[in-house]
C-alpha cells in the first residue's frame, strides 16, 4: 500500500502580521525543516546504494577486466617483439621496463599466471621474493611502530598478511598487558569529588527534562493508538486502513520519531496547524529535545553512508557527497574506462607493425625510477601509447 504524502509539520505565524513566533516554536519549525530534509536524503542514499552496486557489478568491473585484458594482449605483443632482429639493445631495455611495470600492476589484478611469468622472464628478481620482502618490511615497520606507540610487545608471531588480521593481534597483545597489569597493580577505588549544589541541581533538571520529554512523545502515541487501534473498528475496509496506520506509528514510537508520530496525527486530523500554534512553549521545549537527537542520529547515519564513500573513493572527509554525485562519478568512470579500451584496442592494432612499434619506442623515454609516480607521464610521442591507471 501506498504511504500518503505526509503533511508538513510547520507552525504558521498568525495571519495579522504582528505576532511573531516565539524562540522555541522558532527552533521547532527549524528542526522539523532540517530533519524533513535529511529524511530525504537519507531516503535518496538508500535508494541509490543498490543502483549503485548494482552498476558497478554489470557496467564497472566488467570494463576494468576488459581494460586489464587489453593491457596483457599489449604486453604479449612486446613480447613477441622482443626477440626481433629489428630493434636493438636500448629499445629492448624499454620492452623489458615495460613489460615488468605492466605485470606488475596486472598480477593482483588478473586471476592469471601469464603476467608474472613474464615479470619474472624479464625482471633480474623473482617476483614472489620481491613481493614477500616487501610485505615483510611493510610488516616489520607496522610492528615496530604500533609497539613504540602501544609500548607493548607483539612477539614474533604476528600476522601481518592484512591489516585486519594486524589489528585484531595488537588488540589480543593490548588486552592480554591490561590484564597483567590489571592483576600485578590492583586498581584502587577512585575518589570522587563531591559533587557541588549547583552540579546535583543541574543533574535533577535534565532527568526531569528527559522524563518529561519521553512522556510528551509517549502521549502523541497513546493518542494515535486510542484513535486508531484496529480492534475497535467493525468495517473491514476501515479496520485495514487502521492497520497499515498502526503499523506506522509502532515503527515512529520504536523509533522515537516524534515527527513522523505528528505527520501521522495531521494526516487523520487529530491535530491541526493551529493546535501546534497553541502549544504552550514549556511543551514545544520538551518536542524539541526529542527533535534535537532525533535530528543527530539522522545526520550520523548519514555521515557513516557518505564517509564510507569518501574513503572508498579516496576524497577528503570535509568534501560534499551527494547521491547523485556519486552515480555521476561512477557514470564518467565507466565512460573513461571505456574511452582507455578504445585507444589501447588502437595502439595494440598499431603497433601490429614492427616499425611503428620502433618509432614509438624510439621517442619513449624510460622513467629515473623503475615505478613511475604516475602512469599518465607516458603517452604517445615520449609517453605510454595509452592510460595505464
Amino acid at each position: 500500500m501506498t504511504q500518503p504524502k505526509s503533511k508538513i509539520v510547520r507552525i504558521a505565524t498568525k495571519s495579522d502580521g504582528k505576532t511573531t513566533l516565539s524562540a522555541a516554536q522558532k527552533q521547532f519549525n527549524s528542526l522539523t525543516k532540517k530533519i524533513d530534509r535529511q529524511k530525504k536524503r537519507l531516503i535518496e542514499w538508500k535508494e541509490t546504494i543498490p543502483l549503485y552496486y548494482q552498476k558497478v557489478e554489470r557496467e564497472y568491473e566488467p570494463a576494468v577486466e576488459i581494460l586489464y585484458n587489453q593491457k596483457l594482449e599489449w604486453v604479449r605483443l612486446l613480447d613477441q617483439f622482443y626477440g626481433k632482429s629489428l630493434f636493438k639493445k636500448s629499445y629492448k631495455l624499454k620492452m623489458k621496463q615495460l613489460i615488468c611495470e605492466v605485470c606488475e600492476q596486472l598480477i593482483p589484478e588478473l586471476n592469471n599466471d601469464e603476467p608474472k611469468s613474464l615479470f619474472n622472464k624479464y625482471s633480474d628478481d623473482d617476483y614472489d621474493t620481491i613481493h614477500q620482502e616487501t610485505e615483510a618490511a611493510v610488516g616489520e615497520l607496522m610492528k615496530s611502530l604500533a609497539e613504540g606507540m602501544f609500548n607493548v610487545d607483539l612477539g614474533d608471531d604476528v600476522d601481518i598478511s592484512s591489516p585486519e588480521k594486524f589489528h585484531a593481534h595488537l588488540q589480543e597483545k593490548l588486552q592480554e598487558q591490561a590484564e597483567v597489569q590489571s592483576k600485578e597493580q590492583p586498581a584502587e577505588p577512585v575518589k570522587q569529588r563531591k559533587k557541588t549544589k549547583r552540579q546535583l541541581e543541574k543533574e535533577a533538571r535534565q532527568k526531569e527534562e528527559e522524563a518529561l520529554a519521553s512522556k510528551s512523545v509517549q502521549e502523541v502515541y497513546r493518542k494515535l493508538v486510542a484513535t486508531l487501534h484496529p480492534d475497535r473498528e467493525p468495517d473491514a475496509q476501515e479496520r485495514a486502513r487502521k492497520t497499515e496506520l498502526m503499523q506506522r506509528v509502532n515503527t515512529a514510537y520504536g523509533k522515537k520519531d516524534l515527527l513522523q508520530l505528528l505527520e501521522l496525527q495531521l494526516e487523520i486530523e487529530q491535530i491541526d496547524p493551529a493546535h501546534l500554534s497553541r502549544m504552550a512553549d514549556s511543551r514545544l521545549k520538551h518536542f524539541n529535545k526529542i527533535l534535537k537527537e532525533q535530528l543527530s542520529e539522522l545526520d550520523q547515519e548519514i555521515d557513516q553512508i557518505e564517509g564510507a564513500f569518501k574513503l572508498q573513493m579516496d576524497l577528503p572527509f570535509y568534501a560534499l557527497l551527494s547521491p547523485r554525485q556519486l552515480m555521476a562519478m561512477l557514470v564518467q568512470d565507466i565512460k573513461k574506462l571505456q574511452a582507455d579500451i578504445t585507444v589501447i584496442r588502437k595502439e595494440i592494432e598499431t603497433f601490429q607493425d614492427p616499425a611503428a612499434l620502433k618509432a614509438w619506442l624510439k621517442s619513449y623515454k624510460m622513467p629515473k625510477n623503475s615505478v613511475p609516480d604516475d602512469f599518465d607521464d607516458f603517452f604517445f610521442e615520449g609517453m605510454m601509447p595509452f592510460d595505464f591507471k
